[in-house]
């Protein structure tokens, strides 16, 4: 039977001593006997010095370079024991009790190897937040989606996805996962440095018959974006490249026409970045598919080392349902 003291909660920091200083107290008040970790992905501020004199029940794992999300984790993970573990951003509140649902699910299903609480605007915290909100779902073209966020349009919280079910991606804002599970997925797809590695991740642990389970009695506010804004042209070129990164890697069939018809989109949002007169913008999406074509020999080779499995999307188009059909809730 799994307990809180079972669970490490790994806060991955990059020059975030601000974050920390308003954050990790609430992580420490409301996470009981929780191991926490502050992995410092090579910060050239004094963050790591500010948590060693501050907060000194919390342990320090200190990565020789700044290797993002995708490595820093995968670098930081390899330290720690505790058969769960929570990857949780330095830009979040939690709140009393979260971490009891989530034992609770994980001792209840054992089938569950990862997990997302609900994640609602800490500048906002009536509405969902953008990364995550109430789980994440895939469609037929491999857009990710979230009950509670479809594209830029947030649901309120009115209580509609205070339920548990199962869904086939978590947040890496707030993910937890068994050391186990995280292991045996050879942890994150380190190319990707940051930005929907993730949902990677879950689509690797579905096609291997792991199961992602939202709970949504477990609550905790995201600023986001603190590392990089919507506005940065950085984001855009790693959400355009991860994106097709994770749909050639992963899906199970029909797979070149996927791949053709994202493309063709991702042009079509190149176009209407040039007509709102962001060409920085659409010159990021230029240079997501020139690193795709790049990487595509080392995709191929991963594609036909990973397993597949059918199933994996809705078979609806969410840019059909959203933009032509105006459907913008769940």
């Amino acid at each position: 039977m799994l307990q809180t003291k079972d669970l490490a909660v790994v806060i991955l920091n990059w020059n975030g001593k601000a974050l920390l200083e308003q954050f990790l107290p609430s992580v420490l008040k409301y996470s009981e006997d929780a191991v926490i970790y502050v992995a410092d992905n090579a910060s050239s501020d004094d963050s790591v010095a500010f948590v060693s004199k501050h907060f000194p029940t919390v342990q320090l794992i200190q990565n020789i370079e700044n290797g993002g999300y995708a490595k820093g984790y995968n670098d930081a993970l390899k330290h720690i024991e505790e058969p769960l573990l929570c990857l949780l951003n330095s830009d979040i509140e939690v709140t009393e009790n979260w971490l009891q649902p989530i034992i609770s699910e994980f001792n209840t299903d054992i089938t569950t190897a990862i997990i997302q609480p609900k994640i609602l605007d800490y500048q906002n915290k009536t509405h969902f937040e953008y990364a995550g909100a109430a789980g994440g779902f895939i469609d037929k073209l491999g857009y990710p989606y979230c009950r509670g966020r479809i594209f830029d349009t947030i649901e309120k919280d009115q209580g509609q996805y205070n339920d548990i079910r199962t869904i086939f991606w978590a947040s890496g804002a707030c993910l937890f996962i068994r050391n186990a599970v995280f292991k045996d997925l050879n942890g994150f797809d380190e190319s990707y440095f940051a930005h929907m590695e993730e949902i990677d991740l879950c689509w690797r642990a579905f096609n291997k018959n792991y199961k992602t389970t939202y709970v949504g009695t477990s609550t905790i506010y995201h600023v986001g974006g603190a590392t990089l804004s919507n506005a940065n042209p950085k984001k855009t070129y790693l959400n355009f490249r991860n994106s097709l990164f994770t749909l050639l890697k992963n899906t199970d069939s029909n797979v070149i026409f996927r791949i053709l018809s994202r493309m063709f989109l991702d042009g079509v949002a190149g176009f209407r970045f040039l007509f709102q007169l962001k060409p920085v913008f659409l010159f990021a999406i230029l240079k997501a598919h020139a690193s795709f074509y790049y990487n595509l020999p080392r995709l191929l080779q991963q594609r036909k080392q990973l397993p597949k499995r059918s199933g994996y999307y809705e078979t609806h188009s969410i840019v059909w349902s959203y933009f032509i059909k105006n459907e913008k809730t769940f």
